[in-house]
């Protein structure tokens, strides 16, 4: 049954407080969504990772965001798989088959945009657990993140996910899943490109998580390292919300 999704979007926007001093402003805008004229793409939330803790903290956010989906997906949300590196698992499968059946829609021409630097450092590749970075641990997506054959798309390719937003005629994009100063940003499907396409796109604060180690500056701990890149998204690329 289709209906509306009722979120809070919250950015925030460079201005001068009483004093005349400059100053970040949260803003909150409430706004009610079309179920089906939204789709959550859900990046890289997979079965293992090379870091521990980044394992550990997808292996307790996985259940969460699957009764989020779930919930999403019976209101009509259209729900895209992304986990990349994986589709040869994901091959024979109704969902994988239903994203290469849609048409090719060429994408516009980037919007220029302005990239700042991050604010943390995850040059070392992130990891708060001591492993050695940047090898392929994962075959799938987490398991405990639901695939309804009947309705969903799998694919880890930016021109697939703008096919099917416009064969289904999305007009918001709700993002999910990790890392949000890695993947979620900078994939062909991520927020950046996203944006550069002029896609309506927030991420979901909640439901994401950082690669970043507390041991690299600006020394805060892992889950001030994720706020931090949290507000910068709401500064510089699109709002988020929470979801429940």
């Amino acid at each position: 049954m289709s209906g509306t999704l009722n979120l809070v979007f919250r950015s925030q926007q460079l201005g001068e407080n009483e004093n005349g001093h400059a100053c970040w402003k949260v803003i909150e805008t409430p706004r009610t969504l079309q179920a089906t004229q939204t789709a959550i793409v859900i990046c890289d939330m997979w079965d293992k990772h090379w870091s521990r803790g980044a394992s550990e903290r997808v292996n307790e956010m996985a259940p969460r965001m699957n009764r989020v989906v779930k919930a999403a997906r019976n209101k009509g949300v259209l729900v895209i798989h992304a986990p990349s590196d994986t589709l040869g698992f994901y091959a024979e499968t109704a969902a994988r088959q239903r994203t290469l059946d849609a048409p090719d829609i060429k994408p516009p021409i980037d919007i220029a945009h302005i990239d700042p630097a991050l604010p943390i450092d995850d040059s070392d590749g992130g990891s708060d657990t001591g492993e050695t970075p940047w090898h392929k641990a994962w075959r799938r997506q987490h398991p405990a993140i639901e695939v309804d054959q009947d309705k969903d798309l799998i694919t880890d390719r930016g021109q697939e996910v703008y096919n099917v937003l416009h064969q289904h005629d999305i007009q918001q994009v709700i993002l999910m899943g990790v890392h949000t100063n890695m993947c979620v940003l900078n994939r062909s499907f991520g927020i950046k490109q996203l944006v550069r396409w002029g896609v309506d796109v927030t991420l979901a604060r909640n439901l994401t998580d950082t690669m970043y180690n507390p041991a690299m500056p600006p020394y805060v701990s892992h889950d001030q390292g994720t706020e931090l890149v949290v507000a910068y998204i709401e500064k510089f690329w699109c709002p988020t919300v929470e979801l429940e």
